[in-house]
């Protein structure tokens, strides 16, 4: 398992949960240390149970070295450089680290969300260093598809696609795949597994930028955009998303930008959505902002700001490309010596920011900024007598 982040260290656990030795690669050490003392270094839930019992059977070890095996799965992170270009590095990097290891019959998975024409970059790197093992090799492409916060349940019983380079490749990781998942295993070719992957994350990317746009709209026109999408979504026709801060997490603020990079003359909604999710965040620091000035107007003296939430989406400790952290040192960045609580009630710490109880927050600000709507914002009470900017539904009346 090349990889133990947010969806290979799940991985791992559930194939050694099964019977499966698995090697866990990792290049960070301590991580590495974390995981071979039955302890985990993310927060999903039941995964803490599933890692502590996987290695102390014996069937999961982690290391910063690749040994030899029979199946290998490329699962670490493929972010983006420059203007918004695709970066395969990491994904070249953990198949440079195996190739010398490599024999006849051996399955190689990529399942890092990829652009399209990578697993067949990879095959070519491959055969290119061992043309000894051409065609003798199996290599497919296998995305995963799992919802932090929910990731053991959905690795198991969500439907799989599985695109091979050949027939035979994707046969068996097909066969691969059964021993551990219960959901359906959907066959194709690598190139419509990777592209497969983009369109299922762009289209929710799209479904959240009209739900961002009209919230946009709604504060201009003066209505409650909650109460407006609760009615609209009345028609049984219509389901529109709840719009938020922006959009965050490693696939849906990231993964369109795989499609809009190799196609940016086709993908123009594609490539607009991204524009208006990012757009929000800016809008909502702008929002503050004008919040702020407005309180310093009214009462003369300095606002005192409460950020509330770090992470991407609510009840995960997850802030990889979170608007809601963009937002929060767009606000550090604009302060002018007032005092800012911020809160993440699913981390202890940050290396950036300092971290406030919520209830001290929430007393001690005049102005209170729901950024992500985590079970313990919506839980407590808004207070009335501070300013309330909701940009995720904290404190709507309206489902």
């Amino acid at each position: 398992m090349m990889g133990l982040g947010y969806i290979g260290l799940p991985t791992a656990a559930l194939i050694a949960k099964s019977g499966s030795r698995v090697h866990g690669v990792d290049v960070n050490p301590e991580v590495v240390e974390t995981i071979n003392q039955g302890k985990i270094h993310i927060v999903e839930p039941s995964l803490d149970q599933e890692v502590s019992s996987a290695v102390r059977k014996g069937l999961l070890k982690a290391d910063v070295k690749p040994v030899s095996a029979d199946a290998y799965l490329i699962v670490v992170p493929t972010p983006f450089k420059g203007k918004n270009e695709p970066d395969i590095s990491f994904v070249e990097a953990a198949t440079q680290a195996i190739i010398p290891l490599l024999k006849k019959g051996d399955l190689y998975i990529i399942e890092s969300t990829s652009p399209i024409g990578t697993t067949d970059k990879m095959r070519d790197l491959i055969y290119d260093h061992r043309p000894e093992l051409r065609d003798q090799l199996f290599i497919a492409y296998c995305p995963e598809r799992v919802l932090p916060g929910n990731v053991m349940y959905e690795l198991v019983h969500n439907d799989r696609v599985i695109g091979g380079i050949d027939e035979r490749s994707t046969k068996k990781a097909s066969e691969f795949y059964s021993k551990y998942v219960k959901g359906a295993l959907h066959q194709t070719n690598a190139r419509t597994a990777e592209m497969c992957k983009l369109v299922e994350n762009s289209s929710r990317d799209v479904q959240i930028a009209f739900a961002n746009e009209l919230s946009l709209i709604c504060d201009k026109a003066n209505v409650d955009v909650w109460e407006l999408i609760a009615l609209a979504n009345k028609h049984p026709r219509v389901n529109i998303l709840s719009p938020g801060c922006g959009v965050g997490g490693h696939c849906i603020a990231v993964d369109p930008y795989f499609i809009v990079s190799d196609y940016p003359l086709e993908s123009k909604i594609i490539g607009a959505a991204r524009e208006i999710n990012n757009y929000k965040s800016f809008w909502c620091a702008e929002k503050i902002q004008s919040a702020k000035l407005q309180f310093q107007l009214d009462t003369g003296r300095k606002p005192k700001v409460a950020i509330m939430g770090l992470a991407f989406k609510p009840d995960i400790d997850d802030l990889r490309e979170s608007p809601a952290k963009y937002i929060a040192q767009k606000v550090l960045q604009n302060s002018n010596n007032e005092e800012i609580y911020i809160v993440e009630p699913n981390i202890e710490s940050h290396h950036v920011f300092k971290l406030t109880d919520m209830k001290e927050a929430i007393e001690k600000a005049d102005i209170v900024v729901y950024l992500v709507k985590h079970k313990e914002f919506v839980e407590k009470p808004s207070p009335e007598d501070k300013v309330i900017l909701d940009f995720a539904g904290v404190t709507t009346a309206f489902k």
